[in-house]
């Protein structure tokens, strides 16, 4: 397939001569504004962001075609931690970093030494992937191109700031953050190498006593104190006993050390072995019970306090622990617990919960099948009793003035009670690792003095909820996920100390972190064009500029003179944006969901009026690579450039258009790009075939009414597929199933050709257009077509063109083939001569009265069928065999289970006469059976019938004989 991709290059160069996806505004034209988050350039393109890009181009090259003025820009994301992260890892010399750069982002050696500069790395890979999506074949507007460090934007980015800070929605205080101690400042989701997502989460330290000390026992889940039987700590894990705001404390030395990121006043005074407290016991806040301290490995000592207290009637895990420790005679001699001290220990029961018994955890751990507390199981087993508990569970009596309260309303109550009376305290800490781009594990941070956009604020997200009620939102099970967010998402920390970007305008010492500046930027690329186009320099693009542009606010004699911009260019300027805007598709993979989609939602909200908010908002799955997460450091992993100089633009788009749609994690593999290679040049050779072949003269029949009658549904399916950014389900239908149309009409016709058949192909290639762009311009130009197929009309169906008799007619033929080589391969015999017995007249009456009865009830039954049918056999046959009511109960059964469309579809056909499709479809039965038809009406005298067939004849399912 060697020839394909010297289509692409001719194409590409021929798209960008001609300028045809350059989009300037145009009042006579409707307009369609498209967008894919720009990416960072700390690397190359991936297959991932080509998925993503992918949907967009295909719907983008759809729109287009549609005959709307349709704007597809790109951009580059430079600021944050990212690249400067990279860049430190070159300056340290990392190895494994440095390998990764040579052999799977092909940078050359003398290129490699420049990347201890982020500018020059970020310079090179914007350079290296823009090369790339251009080979895709992208159909972008590079005149809007930017980088988020150009001047421009940086002031645009300054104007967007100054204006949340006025409306309120960026604060000055207090929170928990994720925080990088090597680089002293907040760790944003997209400046973390891992744990993008991961957010503080709030621990309670209930406060247990141990002689003069406070032992701090880590929960989520401060209403199950009521039940505690003993202490688990690590007996390997470093323990450190502390002075903390003055109280002496024993927690595990991560803890410490995390603590003293969260206000409190930390000082160690000595460290040991948790071992040493193994078998002492301690006093429970609230109920003053002494209970024992067991060892449990489970216990990791860099969560939390490093200390956990047990609920074994309600967890899972301390049930299995316990159950361990007490057949575990090694580690009770070892660490010195009397048998007794184990066999006293008995779950305490505090939550009545329906659908549990006394103990939830032993019916969860009996459930899921766990066996020990090592066992993966266990963690299903929790998570089952958690989430019953929380939202049936209410407190028994035992749980003091707390009884009966729902276990969903106690939690806020009983921490400000414990508070109050100094039984607990609160903490932050990270449920899982995160590292930032620099490679430092980063931890939880009460930041004072630090600037966070409002998302907490319940007025901004009701509005954010509004402007995703005003989106359409591709797939629709994802707008539960941005409710969720919205609800979720607490302030966010805006700014950082250090990597590339806009310095926060009133505090300058602060950067503008690297998701908060990319949330409104699609409105930038609507006026880019003029900045640079006019080269207008940033000092000039002052905040009374953009407020004229986005607001219409302000004097614009007197913006003009204060920015030296003319009045004509600051009036094309606002023309340009109240044209392009509102966003009218915005795709992403749905990680962004939890962070940038969202941002992007509550910022348009605050910013714009609501004419101006987002229209469709695409979310799609996360690509993996042969069913495994993609991973430089594992050698899982494949760049843009490396596919399409594999397999090309067009094999590549396909292989990753098919993979999946919706939410679905689609998965890169070497044979689906090989597949769609071979599939891609064999719809070439046949498009030659066609273009290039000659025209009989015959008439249009039956067979070439039934090519252009379905090709009218594949139209709607593609188009509607589109419409809702269902690309797979619009590729597979505008590739495998109009070929699977193409290949019956040639299996049917043979190698004659006609008009039709040509004129077919020159729908079915626009219909692939915006998938395989480049081959489908070569195969239109081979057709004949003058001009662009990415410019060509999209194909409209016409209802009038629909022929139910002609498609049921070769349905019927394909049934009848399919029918009599299942009774050929399961006899294992070749027949002499095959016969097809037709319905008999009154099989026909009673069957299309059925369709109709069936439409004029709501639910039709059997029952009421069957009376409504025997009444017509009794006017149309007077006498009603045991037969006829036979066939009669059969059909009303086949047609209650076919959907309603279909028997609408199937009474719209009427009667088939069988027998005149078949008689004409004859030889071509006969050349692929191998073997002679004769084919007769069961109602006509003298029917050959040995083995009497013809009776089983039904209305679009003849009867067969093979003899």
């Amino acid at each position: 397939m060697k020839a394909l991709p010297q289509f692409e290059a001719k194409w590409q160069k021929a798209w960008e001569k001609a300028r045809i996806f350059e989009a300037d505004r145009d009042e006579k034209r409707k307009k369609f504004f498209v967008t894919f988050p720009y990416s960072y350039a700390n690397g190359p393109l991936h297959v991932g962001h080509a998925f993503t890009a992918a949907r967009v181009d295909a719907f983008a090259r759809f729109k287009r075609m549609q005959g709307f003025n349709v704007l597809f820009p790109w951009a580059w994301h430079w600021t944050g931690q990212t690249i400067a992260g990279a860049s430190e890892r070159i300056k340290a010399g990392d190895p494994d970093f440095i390998k990764a750069l040579r052999e799977i982002d092909r940078v050359p050696a003398t290129e490699l030494h420049k990347f201890i500069d982020p500018e020059y790395m970020a310079q090179y890979y914007t350079r290296e992937n823009r090369t790339t999506v251009n080979a895709a074949g992208f159909s972008i507007d590079w005149r809007r191109e930017f980088n988020t460090t150009t001047p421009a934007f940086s002031q645009f980015v300054e104007w967007q700031y100054r204006e949340l800070h006025s409306k309120g929605y960026v604060t000055k205080g207090t929170h928990p953050v994720v925080w990088c101690p090597h680089c002293r400042s907040p760790t944003g989701d997209h400046d973390r190498q891992e744990g993008e997502g991961v957010s503080p989460e709030e621990y309670v330290l209930m406060k247990f006593r141990y002689n003069d000390h406070y032992l701090p026992a880590a929960t989520f889940r401060p209403e199950t104190i009521f039940g505690v039987t003993n202490i688990w700590m690590n007996p390997d894990a470093e323990y450190v006993e502390a002075e903390v705001d003055g109280e002496k404390w024993v927690l595990s030395k991560a803890a410490a050390d995390k603590l003293s990121e969260q206000k409190h006043d930390i000082e160690v005074t000595s460290s040991f072995q948790g071992s040493k407290l193994i078998g002492k016991e301690a006093t429970t806040p609230l109920t003053d019970k002494n209970v024992p301290i067991l060892p449990a490995r489970f216990v990791d000592a860099h969560s939390a306090s490093g200390i956990v207290y047990s609920v074994p009637a309600h967890a899972p895990f301390d049930w299995l622990a316990l159950k361990d420790l007490q057949k575990d005679t090694e580690s009770q001699t070892k660490y010195g617990i009397p048998k007794n001290v184990l066999e006293k220990i008995q779950p305490i029961s505090i939550i009545r919960t329906e659908g549990f018994d006394e103990y939830p955890a032993a019916e969860a751990i009996a459930q899921v099948g766990a066996k020990d507390q090592c066992d993966p199981k266990a963690e299903k087993a929790t998570k089952l009793v958690y989430k019953k508990e929380f939202h049936k569970g209410v407190l028994k009596e035992n749980c003091g003035k707390y009884a009966g309260k729902t276990v969903q309303e106690i939690k806020s109550i009983l921490i400000k009670d414990l508070v109050d009376t100094n039984d607990a305290e609160t903490m932050y800490d990270l449920p899982e690792p995160v590292v930032c781009r620099c490679l430092n594990p980063c931890i939880v941070k009460v930041l004072e003095e630090q600037w966070f956009l409002k998302y907490s604020d319940e007025a901004w997200k009701n509005k954010a909820k509004e402007a995703l009620s005003n989106a359409a939102v591709y797939p629709e099970s994802a707008t539960q996920w941005f409710l969720a967010t919205i609800d979720w998402l607490q302030d966010w920390p805006c700014a950082r100390r250090s990597g590339l970007g806009t310095p926060l305008p009133w505090d300058m010492e602060w950067i503008i972190e690297t998701l908060s500046d990319s949330t409104i930027y699609m409105a930038f690329y609507t006026i880019n064009k003029h900045i640079k186009e006019q080269k207008i320099s940033s000092e000039r693009l002052t905040v009374d500029v953009f407020n004229w542009i986005f607001y219409n606010k302000g004097d614009r004699d007197e913006i003009a003179e204060t920015s030296g911009i003319s009045k004509a260019v600051l009036r094309e300027m606002q023309d340009e944006f109240t044209y392009w805007y509102p966003v009218d598709m915005r795709n992403s993979a749905k990680e962004l969901i939890p962070n940038h989609l969202t941002f992007f939602l509550f910022h348009h909200a605050a910013l714009f009026p609501r004419i101006h908010w987002p229209k469709i908002i695409g979310a799609n799955g996360m690509l993996m690579k042969e069913k495994k997460k993609m991973s430089k450091s594992k050698g899982n992993f494949v760049t843009f450039r490396s596919a399409l100089e594999q397999y090309g633009a067009d094999a590549t788009r396909c292989a990753l258009l098919l993979s999946a749609e919706g939410m679905d994690d689609p998965d890169w593999s070497n044979d689906g790009a090989r597949d769609a290679m071979s599939k891609l040049e064999s719809f070439y050779n046949l498009s030659q075939t066609i273009s290039e072949g000659k025209f009989t003269e015959e008439t249009s029949g039956q067979l070439e009414a039934w090519l252009v009658s379905v090709l009218q549904h594949r139209i709607n399916r593609v188009t509607d597929s589109l419409e809702k950014l269902k690309t797979r389900t619009a590729l597979e239908n505008a590739f495998f199933a109009i070929w699977n149309d193409f290949r019956w009409y040639m299996r049917r016709k043979g190698r004659s050709q006609n008009r039709v058949q040509k004129e077919a192909l020159g729908i079915w290639t626009r219909l692939l257009a915006p998938f395989a762009p480049h081959l489908c311009e070569e195969v239109w130009r081979n057709l004949g077509n003058d001009g662009f197929i990415s410019l060509a009309d999209w194909p409209k169906s016409d209802t009038g063109k629909v022929d139910p008799v002609a498609e049921e007619g070769e349905t019927l033929v394909k049934s009848i083939l399919e029918d009599s080589l299942s009774i050929i391969q399961a006899t294992k015999t070749k027949p002499k001569e095959i016969y097809l017995y037709g319905a008999v007249d009154w099989k026909w009456d009673v069957f299309l009265e059925g369709l109709r009865l069936s439409l004029t009830i709501e639910e039709p039954s059997q029952k009421d069928l069957m009376k409504q049918l025997i009444q017509l056999m009794e006017r149309q046959k007077g006498e009603i065999t045991k037969g006829a009511v036979r066939f009669t109960s059969n059909v009303i059964n086949e047609i209650i289970r076919i959907p309603k469309d279909r028997r609408e579809w199937l009474l719209r056909v009427g009667k088939v006469d069988e027998c005149v499709i078949l008689e004409k479809a004859k030889r071509f039965l006969e050349r692929e059976l191998a073997s002679k038809i004769s084919i007769r009406n069961e109602g006509e005298a003298d029917v050959y019938d040995p083995k009497n067939r013809a009776k089983f004849a039904k209305p679009h399912r003849p009867g067969i004989y093979h003899e």
